[in-house]
């Protein structure tokens, strides 16, 4: 038995799925070994086992059958045990020749996939419909339909000591940072983690510590992953996983959407200057209204002060405990609408919502105008999905302040949060970029999207027309 073939069978002696096959050839035995579950039995019947079987008596050598026998497309040398383990689970087959210590593999790859969808997560009114999958390979494809660049760059790694992930890097040459590129390279290569599952293992290795942004972006679609990579950003993707990291990853884009570049630039600019009132509105205005209503009647218009005062008529608690108690059933109806069955969810949150307002009200809990506030702040939040988990921290936090000092306390924890986003920086860039730094980066689409042709354009291309200027 050869000691390829002794290794693996003791390394995988309870896998039912690994298959040994045995032919016979004119100068022994030719062993090829598979993984059921991942390759295409088919296409090893057709292009592996009839090819040798056919020219069973005209084999001698392993470079014989590399070279004239295989019909398949990729074959390639093992070098050692490991080797053939790892090209084994990746989904290759291993034919080894009796007697000899070559051993070749061929890509025979016939696993089950989900197919390439409508992305669930960034749905968009006009624009490409495709969405990534689990699959690295097929995620690969997609972006490199996108960039046909001989300047696009992929490197691997194998992350995890026991999942052995497959972790690609892509990046332009030429147009990516070079110690961007270094600086991701070299953080991927130290990475020690005991297994990689999905693109949040690889993401908190890169996130800034102690906050509730995300300085690292990702996407679902692969026509965002791919404009991100022509600005000069990495993105990185991980086997298993329908979604692409970028980077760097700046605080604008969070009120950037899919479909900003597919439509008509004044109404994508009106939609965004919308998204970024709302996430003002959802952030600030329940303690704003707490801060007002608790210590600063005087800002009141006196005729809403009456209506006010009418309305919170028999409500037994502060109006700060009328804000955090609508706040949590809020919160609870949209987890709930979260983890149910989307038929359900959909249903369950909207009539909940509809029906514990009306009820709190009716039994004296809060008054109309607290559950107006709650209410406004919540919806405004989904207009930026990406920064709810800002949202749902940092304005109960506000209210907070607001609650204890008034206005004053709002201003402060106002100032706390601009100097906590100021501090925070994506892989080295400012993430209020491109305010408060003079580093350049091939970013030009920041508060208002301007004409596509001049966002498209490069900053190499831009420097060397000035020069040619001057």
């Amino acid at each position: 038995m050869s000691e390829y073939v002794k290794f693996i069978k003791d390394k995988l002696d309870k896998s039912a799925d690994v298959k040994y096959r045995e032919i016979h050839i004119g100068c022994g035995i030719v062993h090829v070994v598979f993984i059921d579950d991942l390759c295409d039995s088919k296409f090893i019947s057709e292009y592996i086992v009839s090819p040798i079987t056919i020219n069973r008596n005209f084999i001698f050598s392993m470079d014989n059958i590399k070279l004239q026998v295989l019909e398949a497309n990729s074959v390639g040398d093992i070098k050692d045990f490991n080797s053939a383990l790892m090209h084994l689970m990746s989904g290759d087959v291993l034919i080894i020749l009796e007697g000899s210590n070559e051993v070749i593999y061929c890509e025979a790859k016939g696993f089950n996939k989900r197919s390439i969808t409508t992305p669930l997560t960034e749905t968009v009114i006009k624009g490409p419909r495709e969405g990534f999958n689990e699959s690295f390979s097929d995620n690969v494809s997609l972006i490199r339909r996108k960039i046909k660049n001989p300047d696009l760059k992929l490197e691997n790694f194998t992350l995890g000591k026991k999942s052995n992930t497959i972790v690609v890097m892509m990046y332009i040459e030429n147009v990516a940072q070079t110690d961007l590129v270094e600086r991701i390279r070299n953080k991927l290569k130290d990475m020690q983690l005991e297994f990689i599952l999905d693109i949040n293992y690889i993401e908190e290795q890169f996130k800034e510590k102690g906050t509730f942004f995300d300085t690292i972006g990702y996407s679902e679609k692969p026509d965002i992953v791919a404009s991100k990579i022509l600005e000069g950003r990495v993105a990185i993707i991980v086997d298993g996983t329908p979604f692409v990291i970028t980077m760097p990853y700046f605080f604008i884009e969070n009120f950037q959407m899919a479909d900003d570049y597919y439509i008509n630039k004044h109404y994508s600019n009106a939609a965004r200057i919308l998204r970024e009132v709302s996430f003002l509105v959802s952030l600030l205005l329940p303690g704003l209204y707490i801060a007002i209503t608790t210590y600063h009647f005087s800002l009141i218009p006196s005729v809403f002060v009456f209506r006010l005062a009418v309305s919170r008529a028999g409500v037994p608690f502060p109006t700060v405990i009328e804000i955090y108690l609508m706040m949590f059933f809020f919160q609870i109806l949209r987890e709930a609408g979260v983890r149910l069955p989307q038929p359900v969810g959909q249903a369950m949150s909207i009539v909940g919502a509809l029906i514990l307002g009306d009820a709190a009200v009716g039994a004296g809990l809060t008054s109309q105008i607290s559950i107006i506030v709650v209410a406004l702040s919540s919806i405004c939040s989904f207009l930026v999905p990406k920064l709810y988990p800002v949202i749902s921290i940092w304005s109960p936090l506000i209210i907070l302040f607001g609650s204890l000092l008034g206005l004053p306390g709002f201003y402060i924890i106002m100032l706390t949060f601009v100097a906590h986003v100021a501090s925070l920086e994506s892989v080295g860039y400012s993430y209020l970029y491109p305010m408060g730094t003079t580093k350049k980066f091939k970013f030009r689409d920041v508060l208002f999207r301007g004409n596509l042709k001049d966002i498209s354009k490069n900053i190499g291309e831009d420097e060397s027309n000035e020069k040619d200027k001057a």
